[in-house]
């Protein structure tokens, strides 16, 4: 038997916001672990932890809220931004504690998620270091997969894992500590895998779930097929068992699905969950913060997505230019939108309950086209959102955005970050794209108000 760490490293960032954000990965891990014989600590820095002499930030009703955070200095490739740079999560003396309060590990595992957050990768793998000199450390996630070459280099860890943690950690694991390490299950069935060990979580106010893992979509700005082996998908029923585990035997109500392509195939797959759901009476509510599939909406998903407790609705949309919508995937049009808002307004919802992401600075993306894009959501009577772009090393996009980048995107991780809008047309000053957040917000006012 081993004995493993899992860290979660803080957000350092200019703003961040708790969508019921979980490591969902580490967790799995640490179920996988804990199913093979091991021993699995986990500690998540975006927790407060007990002890906090802080006052506790505000959460939402629905299990939503701020992180604790505080005022750190911005990092010198940021030293021009005229913005407040913060750390969230516990603080470094609270996460110190949480370290000197275990056991010293085989090794430790880091996970890793926007590229531009890395700094908080970075100190995390500082104090274990420090409180556990010798352990090997390993990092995996998205920042050491899209950005492998720069973790390699300034992350400090031992070893960085690229692409899923279950599949390429046993022969590093092996490596590392010696003797053969077997996970002891099918990694290429979701069905497979153990429930994430959540009751490790700090709080259990809602709980993530994922039916799939990557998309049959390949839009251009998109890391979705970088990140993961082909679509895979689980069986609705099992989908449905996990959720009335974690409803009947921890009390959670509240569920968000982070698929990137949780409607896709629904006759297969969104609808007999959805119908199960129903008929087990599990009274809960859903939200779906990274966005749905336009095109697989229809009367009957809509009436069973309100019948079921879906109350956070979101849309990806992208753009309102036909052109750019079939240039970066195709994967929706305008007249879909409307249809899709229609069944859903007819099923019950109200425009306020619709969110409809407009992704803002695309490449050589003009302002008109964002302007556009907001008015048209209001119109078919729906809540635009702006969503920042941010430019991913190895996307299809990712040559284009090098070409408008204000900043070195490629040298520097931290120039990714969408606060930045890196790549927004040169021509718009900073004050138009805030005349766009306020057009998006008076707008979803006003059509709330009809």
């Amino acid at each position: 038997m081993r004995s493993f760490l899992l860290v979660n490293p803080w957000i350092t960032d200019f703003a961040a916001y708790d969508f019921w954000v979980r490591p969902l990965g580490l967790y799995t891990l640490a179920a996988l672990f804990r199913a093979a014989g091991h021993r699995v600590e986990l500690i998540d820095c975006l927790e407060g932890g007990g002890g906090e002499a802080r006052r506790p930030p505000k959460r939402g009703a629905w299990g939503q809220g701020k992180f604790f955070s505080e005022e750190i200095a911005r990092p010198h490739a940021l030293r021009f931004i005229r913005k407040r740079y913060r750390r969230y999560g516990m603080t470094p003396a609270r996460f110190r504690e949480r370290l000197a309060a275990g056991g010293r590990p085989d090794a430790v595992l880091v996970s890793s998620m926007m590229t531009y957050w890395y700094p908080g990768v970075v100190e995390a793998i500082r104090e274990i270091r420090g409180a556990w000199p010798g352990v090997p450390v390993i990092l995996g996630g998205n920042y050491a997969t899209l950005c492998e070459g720069h973790a390699r280099a300034f992350s400090g860890a031992d070893r960085v894992s690229a692409g899923d943690g279950e599949r390429v950690l046993p022969p590093v694991l092996a490596d590392l500590l010696g003797g053969t390490f077997d996970l002891g299950f099918d990694g290429g069935d979701l069905d497979s895998y153990p429930y994430p060990a959540l009751e490790l979580a700090g709080r259990l106010d809602a709980v993530p779930v994922l039916t799939s893992r990557g998309c049959p979509c390949r839009c251009t700005y998109c890391a979705s097929a970088l990140l993961n082996r082909g679509f895979r998908v689980r069986n609705p029923v099992r989908v449905a068992d996990e959720i009335e585990h974690w409803h009947r035997r921890h009390g959670v109500v509240d569920f968000a699905f982070y698929d990137d392509a949780l409607l896709v195939d629904a006759p297969r797959r969104a609808v007999p969950m959805l119908e199960d759901i129903l008929r087990r009476g599990l009274a809960c509510r859903f939200h779906c913060p990274n966005g749905l599939h336009v095109r697989e909406m229809s009367p009957r998903i809509a009436s069973l997505l309100f019948r079921t407790g879906f109350r956070t609705i979101r849309f990806g949309f992208e753009t309102a230019s036909a052109a750019r919508q079939e240039s970066t995937g195709g994967k929706v049009t305008t007249a879909e939108l409307r249809q899709a808002v229609a069944y859903l307004r007819e099923a019950g919802y109200e425009s306020r309950d619709i969110g409809v992401y407009l992704l803002c600075g695309l490449p050589g993306q003009p302002y008109r086209e964002m302007e556009a894009g907001i008015d048209l959501v209001a119109a078919a009577g729906a809540r635009p959102i702006l969503a920042e772009y941010s430019p991913i090393p190895g996307t299809p996009l990712w040559g284009e955005a090098l070409g408008h980048a204000r900043y070195d995107v490629a040298g520097e991780p931290l120039f990714q970050n969408n606060t930045l809008l890196p790549c927004l047309h040169r021509e718009i000053a900073p004050g138009g794209f805030q005349a766009l957040k306020t057009r998006a917000r008076e707008s979803a006012v006003n059509e709330g108000s009809r």
